[in-house]
């Protein structure tokens, strides 16, 4: 009597879960880079809120109003994102922009002092 005591896995057993990882990953991915769209636009809203304290500092400093020209020694965009900022003494319309966000809203936009309807408010 032959005695076969083969330990291991069969082909069948590796394909299944070869089979079963590949699924995974396919539902991994994509919310994964849905998270990383969420980020860039967290970091978007960030940097208008940071424009937005800069502006009421230049506001109370220079007694002469807003800004239209931010230095950069005043404020500086987190990477990936681009900023204008238009306006007058008495108010100013603020946007970021991420390009790299691959869904829309790319960017938002804020409007403080004037007669805007949504004053001081982030809108993407």
């Amino acid at each position: 009597m032959l005695s076969t005591n083969k330990k291991g896995f069969t082909l069948i057993e590796l394909l299944i879960v070869v089979v079963i990882i590949g699924i995974l990953a396919a539902i991994a991915i994509p919310k994964f880079a849905a998270t990383k769209d969420k980020a860039k636009l967290a970091s978007v809203k960030t940097d208008l809120r940071n424009i937005m304290t800069a502006e009421e500092a230049y506001f109370s400093d220079a007694s002469a109003g807003y800004t239209s020209t931010l230095a950069t020694t005043i404020f500086a965009p987190s990477a990936g994102n681009t900023f204008t900022v238009t306006g007058s003494a008495s108010s100013y319309t603020a946007t970021v922009t991420n390009a790299s966000i691959t869904v829309n809203p790319k960017s938002c936009t804020v409007t403080v002092g004037g007669s805007a309807a949504t004053d001081g408010q982030i809108s993407c």
